[in-house]
Protein backbone atom coordinates (compact mmCIF):
# COMPACT_ATOMS: atom_id res chain seq x y z
CA UNK A 1 0.00 0.00 0.00
CA UNK A 2 2.79 2.43 0.88
CA UNK A 3 4.57 1.62 -2.40
CA UNK A 4 1.37 2.35 -4.38
CA UNK A 5 0.91 5.73 -2.69
CA UNK A 6 4.50 6.66 -3.39
CA UNK A 7 4.04 5.71 -7.03
CA UNK A 8 0.91 7.86 -7.39
CA UNK A 9 2.66 10.81 -5.78
CA UNK A 10 5.54 10.39 -8.26
CA UNK A 11 3.14 10.34 -11.16
CA UNK A 12 1.44 13.52 -10.01
CA UNK A 13 4.75 15.27 -9.81
CA UNK A 14 5.65 14.13 -13.34
CA UNK A 15 2.59 15.84 -14.91
CA UNK A 16 3.54 19.43 -15.59
CA UNK A 17 0.87 21.63 -17.21
CA UNK A 18 2.29 24.22 -19.58
CA UNK A 19 1.57 27.85 -18.91
CA UNK A 20 -0.41 29.18 -21.86
CA UNK A 21 -0.34 32.87 -22.49
CA UNK A 22 -3.50 34.64 -23.57
CA UNK A 23 -2.00 35.91 -26.84
CA UNK A 24 -0.85 32.45 -27.81
CA UNK A 25 -4.31 30.98 -27.09
CA UNK A 26 -5.97 33.52 -29.40
CA UNK A 27 -3.44 32.81 -32.12
CA UNK A 28 -3.99 29.06 -31.84
CA UNK A 29 -7.77 29.56 -32.04
CA UNK A 30 -7.46 31.65 -35.17
CA UNK A 31 -5.22 29.05 -36.73
CA UNK A 32 -7.70 26.32 -35.87
CA UNK A 33 -10.65 28.23 -37.39
CA UNK A 34 -8.66 28.97 -40.53
CA UNK A 35 -7.83 25.30 -40.98
CA UNK A 36 -11.42 24.30 -40.30
CA UNK A 37 -12.73 26.79 -42.87
CA UNK A 38 -10.28 25.50 -45.45
CA UNK A 39 -11.43 21.95 -44.79
CA UNK A 40 -15.11 22.91 -45.20
CA UNK A 41 -14.40 24.77 -48.44
CA UNK A 42 -12.44 21.84 -49.79
CA UNK A 43 -15.31 19.55 -48.90
CA UNK A 44 -17.76 21.73 -50.80
CA UNK A 45 -15.57 21.80 -53.89
CA UNK A 46 -15.02 18.07 -53.78
CA UNK A 47 -18.75 17.38 -53.31
CA UNK A 48 -19.58 19.67 -56.24
CA UNK A 49 -17.05 17.88 -58.39
CA UNK A 50 -18.50 14.55 -57.42
CA UNK A 51 -22.02 15.73 -58.29
CA UNK A 52 -20.78 17.06 -61.64
CA UNK A 53 -19.06 13.78 -62.32
CA UNK A 54 -22.16 11.85 -61.38
CA UNK A 55 -24.28 14.06 -63.62
CA UNK A 56 -21.92 13.53 -66.52
CA UNK A 57 -21.91 9.81 -66.00
CA UNK A 58 -25.70 9.67 -65.78
CA UNK A 59 -27.67 8.58 -68.80
CA UNK A 60 -28.53 11.43 -71.18
CA UNK A 61 -32.25 10.88 -70.68
CA UNK A 62 -32.01 11.46 -66.92
CA UNK A 63 -33.19 14.88 -65.79
CA UNK A 64 -31.13 16.90 -63.26
CA UNK A 65 -33.81 16.44 -60.62
CA UNK A 66 -33.08 12.71 -60.50
CA UNK A 67 -29.37 13.12 -59.69
CA UNK A 68 -28.69 12.82 -55.99
CA UNK A 69 -27.56 16.13 -54.57
CA UNK A 70 -28.69 18.20 -57.55
CA UNK A 71 -31.34 20.91 -57.02
CA UNK A 72 -34.63 20.33 -58.87
CA UNK A 73 -35.25 22.66 -61.83
CA UNK A 74 -38.04 25.27 -61.57
CA UNK A 75 -39.88 23.55 -64.43
CA UNK A 76 -39.23 20.82 -66.96
CA UNK A 77 -39.97 20.98 -70.67
CA UNK A 78 -41.28 17.74 -72.04
CA UNK A 79 -39.46 16.52 -75.12
CA UNK A 80 -42.74 15.02 -76.33
CA UNK A 81 -44.70 18.30 -76.43
CA UNK A 82 -47.33 18.12 -79.14
CA UNK A 83 -47.85 20.88 -81.68
CA UNK A 84 -50.85 23.18 -81.52
CA UNK A 85 -53.87 21.43 -82.97
CA UNK A 86 -54.44 24.43 -85.26
CA UNK A 87 -51.25 23.55 -87.13
CA UNK A 88 -52.49 20.08 -87.92
CA UNK A 89 -55.86 21.42 -89.05
CA UNK A 90 -54.09 23.92 -91.28
CA UNK A 91 -52.19 21.06 -92.92
CA UNK A 92 -55.48 19.19 -93.41
CA UNK A 93 -56.98 22.31 -94.98
CA UNK A 94 -54.05 22.83 -97.34
CA UNK A 95 -54.25 19.20 -98.43
CA UNK A 96 -58.01 19.41 -99.03
CA UNK A 97 -57.76 22.59 -101.10
CA UNK A 98 -55.53 20.77 -103.58
CA UNK A 99 -58.50 18.59 -104.54
CA UNK A 100 -61.41 19.64 -106.77
CA UNK A 101 -64.39 21.08 -104.91
CA UNK A 102 -66.61 18.08 -105.61
CA UNK A 103 -64.08 15.74 -103.96
CA UNK A 104 -64.02 17.44 -100.57
CA UNK A 105 -66.74 17.67 -97.93
CA UNK A 106 -66.26 20.17 -95.14
CA UNK A 107 -67.26 19.21 -91.62
CA UNK A 108 -66.86 20.40 -88.05
CA UNK A 109 -66.41 18.64 -84.71
CA UNK A 110 -67.12 20.40 -81.40
CA UNK A 111 -65.89 18.94 -78.12
CA UNK A 112 -68.50 19.93 -75.54
CA UNK A 113 -66.21 18.71 -72.75
CA UNK A 114 -63.68 21.42 -73.58
CA UNK A 115 -66.06 24.29 -74.26
CA UNK A 116 -65.99 26.77 -71.34
CA UNK A 117 -68.69 29.10 -72.63
CA UNK A 118 -66.33 32.03 -73.18
CA UNK A 119 -68.16 33.11 -76.38
CA UNK A 120 -64.86 33.80 -78.15
CA UNK A 121 -66.19 32.03 -81.23
CA UNK A 122 -69.33 34.16 -81.20
CA UNK A 123 -67.40 37.41 -80.85
CA UNK A 124 -64.87 36.38 -83.49
CA UNK A 125 -67.69 35.56 -85.90
CA UNK A 126 -69.34 38.93 -85.31
CA UNK A 127 -66.07 40.75 -85.94
CA UNK A 128 -65.24 38.71 -89.05
CA UNK A 129 -68.65 39.12 -90.70
CA UNK A 130 -69.58 42.57 -89.28
CA UNK A 131 -72.85 41.17 -87.95
CA UNK A 132 -75.55 43.68 -86.90
CA UNK A 133 -77.97 43.32 -83.97
CA UNK A 134 -80.27 40.33 -84.30
CA UNK A 135 -77.95 38.47 -86.68
CA UNK A 136 -75.89 35.69 -85.14
CA UNK A 137 -74.13 32.83 -86.88
CA UNK A 138 -72.66 30.92 -83.96
CA UNK A 139 -74.44 31.33 -80.64
CA UNK A 140 -73.34 29.33 -77.59
CA UNK A 141 -76.28 27.81 -75.76
CA UNK A 142 -75.85 27.91 -71.98
CA UNK A 143 -77.60 24.97 -70.32
CA UNK A 144 -78.12 24.12 -66.65
CA UNK A 145 -78.07 20.37 -66.06
CA UNK A 146 -79.09 18.45 -62.96
CA UNK A 147 -81.14 19.05 -59.85
CA UNK A 148 -80.02 21.18 -56.92
CA UNK A 149 -77.59 20.76 -55.24
CA UNK A 150 -76.09 18.55 -57.97
CA UNK A 151 -76.20 21.17 -60.69
CA UNK A 152 -73.70 21.93 -63.43
CA UNK A 153 -73.54 24.04 -66.58
CA UNK A 154 -72.89 22.87 -70.11
CA UNK A 155 -72.29 24.86 -73.25
CA UNK A 156 -73.33 24.01 -76.78
CA UNK A 157 -71.98 26.08 -79.69
CA UNK A 158 -74.44 25.93 -82.58
CA UNK A 159 -73.24 26.96 -86.03
CA UNK A 160 -75.09 26.12 -89.24
CA UNK A 161 -75.17 22.34 -89.58
CA UNK A 162 -74.45 22.49 -93.34
CA UNK A 163 -76.84 19.57 -93.81
CA UNK A 164 -76.45 17.07 -96.63
CA UNK A 165 -80.25 17.16 -96.90
CA UNK A 166 -80.94 20.81 -95.99
CA UNK A 167 -84.66 21.53 -95.45
CA UNK A 168 -84.02 25.22 -96.10
CA UNK A 169 -83.16 24.68 -99.78
CA UNK A 170 -86.40 23.29 -101.27
CA UNK A 171 -88.64 25.87 -99.56
CA UNK A 172 -86.92 28.89 -101.14
CA UNK A 173 -89.30 30.16 -103.85
CA UNK A 174 -86.57 31.83 -105.90
CA UNK A 175 -83.68 29.36 -105.46
CA UNK A 176 -81.56 31.81 -103.49
CA UNK A 177 -80.48 29.07 -101.07
CA UNK A 178 -78.43 26.23 -102.48
CA UNK A 179 -75.81 23.63 -101.52
CA UNK A 180 -72.37 23.82 -103.05
CA UNK A 181 -70.45 20.81 -104.33
CA UNK A 182 -68.34 20.75 -101.16
CA UNK A 183 -71.46 20.65 -98.97
CA UNK A 184 -71.61 24.26 -97.74
CA UNK A 185 -75.10 25.77 -97.88
CA UNK A 186 -75.06 29.36 -99.14
CA UNK A 187 -77.45 32.23 -99.81
CA UNK A 188 -77.32 34.40 -102.92
CA UNK A 189 -78.01 37.85 -101.47
CA UNK A 190 -78.76 39.29 -104.92
CA UNK A 191 -81.54 36.73 -105.47
CA UNK A 192 -83.00 36.51 -101.94
CA UNK A 193 -86.31 38.34 -101.60
CA UNK A 194 -86.46 38.18 -97.80
CA UNK A 195 -89.52 35.93 -97.54
CA UNK A 196 -87.92 34.10 -94.59
CA UNK A 197 -89.33 30.69 -95.52
CA UNK A 198 -85.89 29.20 -94.99
CA UNK A 199 -85.73 30.59 -91.45
CA UNK A 200 -88.96 28.79 -90.60
CA UNK A 201 -87.86 25.56 -92.27
CA UNK A 202 -84.51 25.27 -90.45
CA UNK A 203 -84.93 22.89 -87.48
CA UNK A 204 -81.73 24.20 -85.86
CA UNK A 205 -82.70 27.89 -85.85
CA UNK A 206 -79.42 28.57 -87.63
CA UNK A 207 -80.77 31.39 -89.79
CA UNK A 208 -81.57 34.97 -88.87
CA UNK A 209 -82.83 38.01 -90.76
CA UNK A 210 -81.03 41.30 -91.34
CA UNK A 211 -83.56 44.06 -90.60
CA UNK A 212 -81.03 46.81 -91.22
CA UNK A 213 -80.48 47.63 -87.56
CA UNK A 214 -77.19 49.03 -86.28
CA UNK A 215 -75.47 48.83 -82.93
CA UNK A 216 -75.10 52.61 -82.96
CA UNK A 217 -78.82 53.25 -83.23
CA UNK A 218 -79.76 55.61 -80.40
CA UNK A 219 -76.15 56.16 -79.37
CA UNK A 220 -75.43 59.76 -78.26
CA UNK A 221 -73.09 61.77 -80.47
CA UNK A 222 -69.63 62.62 -79.23
CA UNK A 223 -66.06 63.35 -80.32
CA UNK A 224 -64.32 61.01 -82.72
CA UNK A 225 -62.30 58.29 -81.02
CA UNK A 226 -64.71 57.83 -78.12
CA UNK A 227 -67.32 55.14 -77.63
CA UNK A 228 -69.92 57.25 -79.37
CA UNK A 229 -71.76 57.73 -82.63
CA UNK A 230 -68.86 59.61 -84.19
CA UNK A 231 -66.51 56.63 -84.24
CA UNK A 232 -68.80 53.60 -84.03
CA UNK A 233 -70.79 54.50 -87.13
CA UNK A 234 -67.62 54.38 -89.19
CA UNK A 235 -66.94 50.84 -88.02
CA UNK A 236 -70.44 49.64 -88.81
CA UNK A 237 -70.13 50.94 -92.35
CA UNK A 238 -67.12 48.72 -93.04
CA UNK A 239 -67.87 45.99 -95.59
CA UNK A 240 -67.82 42.27 -94.99
CA UNK A 241 -66.55 39.71 -97.45
CA UNK A 242 -68.99 36.82 -97.27
CA UNK A 243 -68.98 34.45 -100.25
CA UNK A 244 -65.81 36.12 -101.53
CA UNK A 245 -67.60 39.38 -102.38
CA UNK A 246 -67.67 42.85 -100.84
CA UNK A 247 -70.92 43.71 -99.09
CA UNK A 248 -71.63 47.15 -97.60
CA UNK A 249 -74.83 47.33 -95.59
CA UNK A 250 -77.09 50.34 -96.07
CA UNK A 251 -80.75 50.90 -95.39
CA UNK A 252 -83.23 53.18 -97.11
CA UNK A 253 -86.10 52.90 -99.54
CA UNK A 254 -84.15 50.25 -101.44
CA UNK A 255 -81.83 48.62 -98.91
CA UNK A 256 -78.53 47.24 -100.06
CA UNK A 257 -77.76 43.57 -99.39
CA UNK A 258 -77.39 41.92 -97.03
CA UNK A 259 -80.00 44.19 -95.45
CA UNK A 260 -83.37 42.55 -96.09
CA UNK A 261 -81.85 39.09 -96.56
CA UNK A 262 -81.72 35.90 -94.57
CA UNK A 263 -78.21 35.27 -93.24
CA UNK A 264 -76.35 32.26 -91.89
CA UNK A 265 -72.99 30.68 -91.06
CA UNK A 266 -71.01 29.50 -94.09
CA UNK A 267 -68.01 27.92 -92.34
CA UNK A 268 -66.32 31.20 -93.37
CA UNK A 269 -66.23 30.10 -97.00
CA UNK A 270 -64.47 33.35 -97.92
CA UNK A 271 -61.63 32.44 -95.56
CA UNK A 272 -61.46 28.90 -96.93
CA UNK A 273 -60.92 30.35 -100.40
CA UNK A 274 -57.81 32.06 -99.05
CA UNK A 275 -56.54 28.95 -97.28
CA UNK A 276 -57.58 30.09 -93.78
CA UNK A 277 -59.49 28.20 -91.11
CA UNK A 278 -62.92 29.47 -90.03
CA UNK A 279 -62.74 32.29 -87.51
CA UNK A 280 -64.56 30.32 -84.80
CA UNK A 281 -61.90 27.60 -85.03
CA UNK A 282 -59.01 30.04 -84.76
CA UNK A 283 -60.44 31.98 -81.81
CA UNK A 284 -61.45 29.02 -79.62
CA UNK A 285 -59.29 29.33 -76.51
CA UNK A 286 -59.97 25.78 -75.38
CA UNK A 287 -59.28 24.22 -78.80
CA UNK A 288 -62.76 22.72 -78.66
CA UNK A 289 -63.66 23.27 -82.33
CA UNK A 290 -62.15 21.19 -85.12
CA UNK A 291 -62.54 21.61 -88.87
CA UNK A 292 -61.51 19.69 -91.96
CA UNK A 293 -62.38 17.50 -94.89
CA UNK A 294 -64.68 14.60 -94.00
CA UNK A 295 -63.66 12.84 -97.21
CA UNK A 296 -60.05 12.68 -96.02
CA UNK A 297 -59.65 9.63 -93.76
CA UNK A 298 -56.36 11.01 -92.40
CA UNK A 299 -57.82 14.36 -91.33
CA UNK A 300 -58.32 15.21 -87.69
CA UNK A 301 -62.10 15.53 -88.00
CA UNK A 302 -62.35 12.05 -89.55
CA UNK A 303 -60.28 10.66 -86.70
CA UNK A 304 -62.51 12.28 -84.08
CA UNK A 305 -65.77 11.22 -85.73
CA UNK A 306 -64.64 7.58 -85.70
CA UNK A 307 -64.81 7.56 -81.90
CA UNK A 308 -67.81 6.17 -80.06
CA UNK A 309 -68.67 9.36 -78.15
CA UNK A 310 -69.85 11.31 -81.21
CA UNK A 311 -73.37 12.58 -81.75
CA UNK A 312 -75.29 14.99 -83.99
CA UNK A 313 -78.30 17.17 -83.34
CA UNK A 314 -81.73 15.92 -84.43
CA UNK A 315 -80.42 13.03 -86.50
CA UNK A 316 -83.92 11.54 -86.57
CA UNK A 317 -85.01 14.27 -89.01
CA UNK A 318 -82.79 12.86 -91.73
CA UNK A 319 -81.04 16.17 -92.40
CA UNK A 320 -77.56 14.56 -92.15
CA UNK A 321 -75.82 17.49 -90.43
CA UNK A 322 -72.06 17.81 -90.89
CA UNK A 323 -71.44 19.23 -87.41
CA UNK A 324 -70.55 16.56 -84.87
CA UNK A 325 -70.37 16.85 -81.08
CA UNK A 326 -68.10 14.97 -78.69
CA UNK A 327 -69.86 14.27 -75.39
Amino acid sequence: MEQRQQCEQGTRKAVVLPVIRKDAAIEDRRSFLAKAASAVFAGMVLSGASVETATTATDANTTPSTVQGGPPPPFELSTGTEEDILIRMQRDLDRALQKPMNQRRWGMVIDTRKCVGCDSCTVGCIMENKLPPGVVYRPVIDMEVGTYPNVTRKFLPRPCMQCDNPPCVPVCPVGATFKREDGIVEIDYDVCIGCRYCITACPYQARTFDFGENWTTGTPAGPAGSLSLGSATTYEQLPNFEYGQTWTRSDGVIPQSPVGNARKCTFCSHRLQKGMLPMCVSTCIGRATFFGDLNDPTSLVSELIARNNTTRLKEDLGTEPKVYYLV
